[in-house]
């Protein structure tokens, strides 16, 4: 189980075409560990079991490429960064990619008013799919066949052609460049603008 790698990935990348739950709809989940609502640990650990199960020894698929995305930022250690913020934020979102037996999937959750909550729902989904598996009716396969990801956008550092780790002003340059021929007053198209501005506000949100 310790073998297996998961990525954290920040800012939330949201899978294309999945609906969102409202911010005021957001409720507090019922995922306890010994009486106590959940830490980012125990709910990241529940989800590693989870995944981990579903690459058992013997099975002819397997379980890579795995990124958990959310909005908040983890070290290389893989522990929470406290030098950006300590505060949990307002977005909650979590979505979990991954490639399963070959094609890329994503499990996606935004109900709950915590972080580690929607990556706990995560890690129960699993477990309830893999139950489809133990009483015979389907494989995980099949089980996981609703849950194929749609084609995702480039990411914002690829959009503005900089680097991931480029600093704001680089980020703020690379934008006005772009935005002289992409705004639909100077000929360009309207989709090529949003995009583009979309790019930039995940920018700047991943510059802090």
């Amino acid at each position: 189980m310790s073998a297996l790698e998961i990525e954290m990935g920040y800012p939330l990348a949201w899978p294309n075409g999945r609906p969102r739950t409202p911010l005021h709809a957001r409720k507090a989940a019922l995922f306890k560990e010994d009486g106590r609502r959940l830490t980012l640990t125990v709910a990241r650990r529940r989800l590693r079991e989870q995944l981990s199960l579903m690459t058992r020894t013997g099975q002819p698929w397997r379980t890579t490429d795995i990124l958990v995305s959310t909005n908040i930022r983890f070290t290389l250690q893989g522990t929470r960064d406290q030098n950006v913020s300590r505060r949990d934020p307002e977005d909650t979102g979590a979505a979990l990619y991954f490639d399963f037996d070959g094609s890329p999937h994503v499990l996606a959750c935004d109900r709950w008013d915590t972080v580690q909550d929607n990556i706990a729902a995560i890690a129960a989904h699993i477990e309830a799919l893999r139950g489809q598996e133990r009483w015979g009716c389907a494989d995980l396969r099949l089980a996981f066949a609703g849950h194929v990801a749609l084609p995702a956008s480039d990411p914002w550092w690829k959009v503005l052609g900089v680097t991931r780790d480029a600093p704001i002003e680089a980020i703020t340059r690379a934008y006005r460049a772009l935005a002289r021929t992409a705004h639909p007053n100077a000929g360009g198209e309207r989709a090529a603008w949003d995009r583009l501005q979309r790019a930039y506000d995940e920018a700047q949100k991943a510059a802090g």
